[in-house]
Order: structure tokens, then C-alpha cells, then sequence
């Protein structure tokens, strides 16, 4: 199997693009800016679904969902939230086609216009807290945690499979409580539930932050993110915690008796993660040679494939290929047996290397006959030779290895691509040559914040929860600031 993956020191953006066709993750659909998801890159998607769905469930959030369509006039009720997403709105006008005079096709009907127009949902605050007006009367109903799976439609104009397509899947959270502290407290929960799994499951380093006032969520008044540092030094936002505060619960009247029997606003969150996450994973842990993916996230953990000549040969290794398959089934791995006749071996290993599988077995009679396999690891390369004897458990050891080897070496990394600068000389040429985040003084105000993204076009990608107070000078303006803050270009 020829990869003829572009490499990403010469290309990046094709590396990533050739990767993800060519991986058959997805690709690109008749509809201009959306995407299909094939089935290996829909079984990563399931993965993170299933592991992030028990993770909310624990946590005691239920699911639900909501209407595709939103009335317009929902989004006219929170200034802030209409204005942030009215540009990537996808409208719906009409509710009927008819032939065209012509007969060659259909016309929309001019007469079967919609008395309001519906927006196709960029995200479900407005449909949701409509309907939550009808499911809260007192504080006995509180809190209101609950989730939602779907896709979502923002209309954008350059588009990259996984990154950024008009239409992707997602989770939404959206809950409602009683007090400003349970709210913030439920914020800051799900930031925590984000950041571990995507460092625990998908073996992603991520620095936990608040995003700047200009980077808030549309009707948010604190922003809580997860943000990652990906191969070619641009950062990727992987996750975002909303505390809304009252501002949705006064716009659609949604109150509650307290325990006095006196009306109140309720408090309000919103959190989500999507199939930009699957972007991610390519550009954290991939090479030249295809898709890294970690164990955990992995559709098949290991492939098994036998080598042989001739009918005897394959008879042989396939009796001892089947009870290793089996016996790493038996132990809860997701193995596949590859025993197609209509591919060499060597086509094989160029397929499950570019797909990303962690662990390749390779069986041929000499190995039955000294009772052992090759196992070769998708992370580092490596070629081993290992007994057959212990193989379920060593292959369940090495899965643990693998997981944390791909953690670390990405951690190393971002570690490596985070650098101070102390005036605007150092941050311009960190930024061109070096890139990743660059941790800075910045004076506060949305004025410089938008000044710096106009000159270079790095944002302020989170102000990180761990940071330390710190006497010093925004970069730009040579202001006072207390703390520094972390800016990149992003994804």
C-alpha cells in the first residue's frame, strides 16, 4: 500500500489534509464546507462519545435532545449571543419546492414562505432555555443538569476536514441552578471532567484556562478552556465551560421559588467538545508515516497478521493466529484478525502503520515453531520479538506503555513550545520562528488584546488557572499587568 503522505515539514496543512483522506478518516462532501465521516473516523468519534458520555453520567448529568431548527426571534432576546453568532447563521425561509416552469427540476415556492424564519441551531441556548422556562418553577427542580448530542451548523467559508466544517457533531451541556457558586462550581467540574480526559483517553497535554473578555463565549461571563499545542506549533482550543451567569435565564423569564418562596433568576452553564477533537489527535501525536492514535482511543488495538506460502503454512499459522486472537478478545482488547488473501502481508503493515494501529502481531510458521511472534509498536517503531507464552498480558502491559509514551513525548513537546518574552521585539520573533505559546504581560485591555491580533495575528488563548502572580509590563503598551497570559496563533 502506497501512503504518498506529503511530509510535514515541507506541507503541514496537506500533510494533515493527505492524512486524513488517505487514513480514511473523512472526506470531503457534495455540499460545499461539510463533510463525511467515514467509518474509521466515525469509530474514533464513538470512542470519545462512549468514555466522555460515562464521564458526564457520573457526574450526575442526563441526556436529552432538542429541535434541529430556532425560531429567529430566539436569538434577538441576548444581545451578546445574537451578535456573536448572526454572521454563521444558516436561515430557513421557505418550507416547500415545486416543479420549475422549465420541468427540468424544482424551485422553491415563492408563495410557502415562513411566517418567521428558523435558524439552523449554530448551538442550543435559545431553544433550550425557552424550554427550560416551562420545566423550572422552584427550587426543588434544581439543578438542571443536562446534555445533549448533536450536530450543529455555523457557516464558514474556509473550511479544513475536522477543524472547520459548516456542519459538525458535538455535545452540549447546558445546565441551570440555584446559586452563582453551584453554577460556577458546575463550570469549573466539566473543565475538569475535559481536561482529563483528553490527556488521560486521548493522550493530549492541555493547559486549563479562563479565556480573555474578547474571547468569551457569546452571552458568557467567564469562559473556562482546555487548550493544546499542536506539531507545527499552532495552538487548538479542545474544549470550553461556560458560566452564563443570569443573562440567559432573564431573557427567556426563567425564575424559581427559593427555599423562602421568593422568585429568583436561576444561574446557568453551557460546555461543549467536538469532532474538532479528532483534528487534534492527528496534529498532537502523527508522523510522516501516518496516524499515532493512543490505545485508548484506538478502533482496533492491535492487528494480527499471519504470514505464509503455501495452504499448509497458512493452516498452521492460522490455528496459533485464532487462539491469540481470542485469547486478547477474551481480555477485553479490540484486536482484528487479518487473514485476507487478496493483500501481502506488506500491503498490511503499510495499512495498520498509516491507520494508526497501536500494535502489530506478525505470525509465520518459523514463529509457530518456536512459539513466539513479531510485534512491531505503531508509536516508536520498534520491532520485538516476544514468546507466545504471557503474550495477553505483556500485549496488555505494552497498550499501558504505549498510552503513556505518546502522553509524554507530546508533553515534552509543549513544554518545549512555551516561551516567555518580555518586550515586543521577542514575542514578534518568537512568533515567526519559533511559534507555540508565548507567555507575556498584557495591560487588560480588549483595545491592546485586539491591537496584538491585528499586527500578528496571535490571540490570548487562555489566562492559565496555575498562574502565578507577577510584577511586569504589557508587551505592547509597556502598561502595568500583574500576571502573564498566554498567547498563540490557533487553529
Amino acid at each position: 500500500m502506497a501512503k504518498e503522505l506529503t511530509s510535514r515539514e515541507s506541507d503541514y496543512a496537506k500533510w494533515y489534509n493527505d492524512l486524513v483522506i488517505k487514513a480514511d478518516l473523512a472526506e470531503n462532501s457534495g455540499v460545499r464546507g461539510c463533510m463525511v465521516i467515514k467509518p474509521y473516523g466515525y469509530s474514533i468519534w464513538e470512542k470519545i462519545q462512549a468514555e466522555l458520555d460515562r464521564k458526564f453520567k457520573e457526574t450526575g448529568h442526563v441526556n436529552a435532545y432538542f429541535p434541529l431548527f430556532i425560531p429567529k426571534s430566539y436569538l434577538s432576546k441576548e444581545a451578546a449571543h445574537v451578535e456573536g453568532f448572526a454572521k454563521e447563521c444558516a436561515v430557513v425561509t421557505h418550507y416547500r419546492l415545486k416543479n420549475s416552469p422549465d420541468k427540468k427540476g424544482v424551485v422553491v415556492d415563492e408563495e410557502a414562505k415562513l411566517e418567521e424564519e428558523l435558524i439552523v441551531r449554530p448551538t442550543s441556548e435559545t431553544i433550550i432555555w425557552d424550554t427550560y422556562r416551562n420545566w423550572i418553577q422552584s427550587y426543588r427542580d434544581l439543578p438542571l443538569l443536562i446534555n445533549q448530542w448533536a450536530n450543529v451548523v455555523r457557516w464558514e467559508m474556509r473550511t479544513r476536514l475536522f477543524l472547520r466544517t459548516a456542519e459538525f457533531l458535538w455535545q452540549e451541556g447546558h445546565t441551570a441552578h440555584a446559586t452563582r457558586e453551584e453554577a460556577m462550581a458546575e463550570a469549573e467540574q466539566m473543565l475538569n471532567v475535559y481536561a482529563d480526559f483528553v490527556e488521560n483517553f486521548m493522550a493530549i497535554p492541555v493547559i486549563k484556562g479562563v479565556k480573555s473578555p474578547n474571547e468569551r463565549f457569546a452571552g458568557a461571563e467567564e469562559t473556562y478552556c482546555i487548550e493544546a499545542m499542536m506539531q507545527d506549533g499552532k495552538a487548538l482550543q479542545a474544549g470550553t465551560s461556560h458560566f452564563l451567569g443570569q443573562n440567559f435565564a432573564k431573557a427567556f423569564d426563567v425564575k424559581f421559588a427559593n427555599r423562602e418562596g421568593r422568585e429568583e433568576y436561576v444561574w446557568a452553564t453551557s460546555w461543549g467538545v467536538s469532532t474538532r477533537l479528532i483534528g487534534a489527535l492527528i496534529m498532537t501525536h502523527s508522523d510522516d508515516n501516518g496516524l499515532v492514535l493512543p490505545p485508548k482511543l484506538a478502533p482496533i488495538q492491535v492487528v494480527i497478521v499471519p504470514i505464509y506460502r503455501g495452504k499448509e503454512d497458512f493452516e498452521n499459522v492460522d490455528l496459533v493466529a485464532r487462539g491469540i486472537f481470542e485469547n486478547l478478545k477474551k481480555a477485553g482488547i479490540t484486536v482484528k484478525y487479518d487473514d485476507r488473501d487478496t493483500h501481502k502481508p506488506g500491503w498490511k503493515f503499510n495499512e495498520y502503520e498509516l491507520k494508526g494501529v497501536p500494535i502489530r502481531i506478525a505470525i509465520g510458521p518459523k514463529d509457530v515453531e518456536n512459539n513466539q511472534v513479531e510485534i512491531a509498536r505503531r508509536d516508536t517503531l520498534q520491532k520485538i520479538t516476544v514468546s507466545q507464552i504471557g503474550l495477553t498480558d505483556f500485549i496488555k502491559n505494552l497498550l499501558d506503555e504505549i498510552q503513556q509514551n505518546i502522553y509524554e513525548k507530546a508533553r515534552k513537546f509543549r513544554d518545549s513550545m512555551i516561551t516567555k518574552a518580555d518586550t515586543w521585539d521577542e514575542f514578534v520573533q518568537i512568533l515567526e520562528t519559533k511559534g507555540g505559546f508565548i507567555s507575556a504581560h498584557w495591560d487588560g485591555t480588549s483595545e491592546t488584546e485586539e491591537k496584538i491580533k491585528e499586527l500578528t495575528k496571535a490571540t490570548i488563548r487562555c489566562i492559565p488557572l496555575d498562574a502565578q502572580p507577577e510584577e511586569g509590563k504589557c508587551i505592547l503598551t509597556g502598561k502595568p499587568s500583574s500576571k502573564r497570559v498566554l498567547f498563540a496563533r490557533a487553529y
